[in-house]
């Protein structure tokens, strides 16, 4: 397991194919659910099965239900996630037994999509709310497709993520048991070091060995980015993390991966107002934190941009959205700037944000089919630089884009590509 940079050659991934949990939400429910709507289940599976398409024609992917299946097949392991997820849900002991009485391929799906009351009927009016308070014993895990969020490779480690959200907890105890005892690979955790501490996944980009950026918001705060410093700072002689402050609201910009993704070494795709620091963006800090020899000193910037210049990086920012300000609003607000890099300069996104695809043309990219890449009429190979465009009505409202949906496992080093 190593990651050493956003866009070395992606060699394994980990990925969940959205299934009933994204469906077991009413419009009421859907705030709670992190979601800025409600969403159709066929479609949204149609989508992504052109999205994982892609990614099995280019790497080795695994996916959380299939592995989550044979762990659970160990009978100690099934109890010790049964009897902890009830806990987070406060289940009963009754559940706990109904929940160990079945197999482990039905168990996986229920963990997954939660676990409906037999005594439930909504009659009556005394569940329109439409949220899952009473339905569900075992609440529904709206977002685990979102498989970056909950756990993030970190060079040869694995960040267990510290949700900032109480729906999304539980996906966190699914990540650790996959990574302790599928992979067998060390996690951190910055809850550990401190309960106040929150790190999520699309805040924390891996941008070389001895570099991450890193965005501080809603989801990930100082004391989780303090933590990040100083356990990987401790390890080397020299210890960056360019941090960049986001917008409390709305809710498009809760990650830095929302505004800003590596493209490529040199490329990477921007929110622009995020660099002028106009409109939401104004008065947001850029700032770089070096650790050396145990000692953290910080240092500010006019954008992310000029911070990774001053490290030696010279880096070509693509427009989200092209040259329109209110185009740019609305291509952000479907994640225009979420791309995920299978290697250098060679991404995959979506296809609704037709002023970014025209702004990554214009910057040499080959634009390609995501139905022709996995009908095999199109072989990604072929091209120095390409960004495979899919399909995507439904997977934007879940609030999130490529990046987001992707948790890899293996990249080779930047090394090993030149």
């Amino acid at each position: 397991m190593h990651v050493g940079s956003e866009t070395g050659r992606l060699r394994s991934v980990l990925l969940h194919r959205p299934g009933a949990e994204i469906e077991r939400m009413t419009p009421n429910g859907a705030g709670h659910a992190l979601y800025s709507d409600i969403i159709s289940r066929p479609v949204a599976e149609a989508e992504y099965a052109l999205f994982s398409g892609v990614l099995e024609r280019w790497a080795k992917v695994y996916y959380v239900e299939d592995i989550l299946s044979d762990l659970l097949k160990d009978a100690a392991l099934r109890r010790y996630i049964v009897e902890e997820s009830c806990d987070m849900d406060n289940c009963g002991d009754e559940v706990v037994e109904q929940l160990l009485s079945m197999k482990p391929e039905q168990l996986a799906k229920v963990l997954v999509e939660g676990y409906e009351d037999a005594s439930w009927s909504g009659e009556g009016g005394t569940d329109d709310r439409g949220d899952d308070s009473s339905r569900y014993l075992l609440k529904p895990l709206y977002n685990l497709f979102f498989t970056r969020d909950a756990s993030s490779t970190l060079f040869d480690r694995v960040l267990i993520n510290s949700m900032s959200f109480e729906v999304r907890e539980r996906e966190t105890l699914i990540y650790e048991a996959i990574f302790k005892h599928y992979f067998s690979v060390q996690t951190l955790n910055a809850m550990l070091w401190d309960r106040d501490a929150h790190t999520e996944g699309g805040d924390v980009q891996v941008a070389a060995e001895n570099l991450l950026c890193i965005g501080r918001g809603i989801r990930t705060n100082t004391k989780g980015i303090k933590y990040l410093a100083q356990t990987f700072g401790k390890e080397r002689d020299s210890f960056h993390i360019l941090v960049q402050e986001l917008p409390k609201s709305p809710e498009s910009f809760i990650h830095l991966d929302m505004v800003f993704t590596f493209l490529g070494r040199h490329r990477c795709m921007v929110f622009e107002p995020m660099l002028r620091k106009t409109g939401i963006f104004a008065g947001r800090d850029t700032t770089l934190i070096t650790v050396e020899g145990g000692r953290l000193s910080y240092h500010k910037f006019p954008n992310i941009i000029k911070g990774l210049e001053a490290l030696g990086w010279e880096m070509e920012p693509v427009v989200c959205g092209g040259s329109d300000p209110w185009v740019q609003l609305r291509e952000q607000w479907h994640s225009g700037a979420n791309f995920f890099a299978l290697d250098d300069c060679r991404v995959v996104g979506y296809r609704r944000n037709t002023r970014t695809l025209e702004a990554l043309d214009k910057a040499g990219f080959a634009i390609l089919n995501a139905e022709d890449v996995v009908g095999g009429r199109v072989n990604m190979e072929d091209y120095a630089r390409f960004a495979v465009a899919f399909p995507a009505s439904e997977l934007p409202r879940a609030g999130g884009g490529a990046r987001c949906m992707t948790m890899p496992i293996w990249r080779e080093s930047v090394e090993t590509n030149n």
